[in-house]
């Protein structure tokens, strides 16, 4: 190991995990490939990037233009109703809700307002309303957004927040299953991916926001409010 690795590596090291703020002496070296590193928390078993690897705003905002998702996509729509279709299973009548990361095509908030749910807008980069954060909603949905939040303790912490007793905080991303599987996984060639949930990582966020959880498939997470 060079001396410019290792000064990198011990800056890694003093990285405290982006949803617990757990800091250990010596981090989890999860994966290591060609373009990054990927550290895992022994708190909240969350699998992370070094904010050294991260890209600017600028950066993923160009990203993010090179998707192509259309209001009209059914496609999209057949995705998205992974999400959509439990949930609304669950929802209360004119139940109104919050779509975070919604990007420029908001399909998601579409087809849950056609089925009688007001739902709100957010995106960071294409609909950077926050008046619409300090309301509060019945139920949260968020889909392939959290995988890309530098700081998804803060994130969630504060949509945890937005939810009435009872509400309902629906998140879309795919869960880690193994060292092994992780290292050919696609989900990891995105450079605008920087956290990796697993099923570990969403029980002990379950403990800590004394949330009740269901795992529905195999990328959609419900997180329900007790209080």
């Amino acid at each position: 190991m060079t001396e410019s690795e290792v000064n990198q590596s011990q800056q890694e090291s003093i990285e405290s995990c982006p949803l617990c703020r757990h800091r250990a002496a010596q981090p989890f070296l999860y994966h290591q490939d060609k373009q990054r590193a990927y550290y895992q928390c022994g708190e909240c078993a969350l699998v992370y990037v070094p904010r050294r690897y991260h890209l600017s705003a600028a950066e993923e905002k160009t990203y993010y233009d090179l998707h192509e998702n259309h209001l009209q996509d059914p496609g999209y729509e057949k995705f998205l109703s992974r999400c959509a279709d439990p949930l609304l299973a669950r929802l209360p009548a004119g139940a109104h809700g919050l779509d975070f990361g919604c990007g420029p095509a908001p399909l998601l908030a579409n087809m849950l307002q056609r089925s009688g749910h007001p739902t709100a807008t957010y995106d960071l980069y294409y609909r950077p309303d926050i008046s619409v954060l300090e309301q509060s909603y019945d139920f949260v949905v968020s889909t392939e957004v959290v995988e890309h939040l530098s700081e998804p303790g803060n994130v969630i912490a504060s949509l945890w927040q937005r939810l009435n007793r009872g509400g309902v905080l629906a998140l879309m991303t795919k869960l880690v299953a193994s060292p092994e599987r992780f290292a050919s996984w696609h989900y990891i060639r995105d450079p605008t991916h920087i956290v990796f949930f697993s099923a570990p990582t969403f029980s002990w966020l379950a403990r800590k926001l004394n949330a009740e959880l269901e795992i529905v498939g195999a990328d959609v997470i419900f997180l329900q409010r007790r209080d």
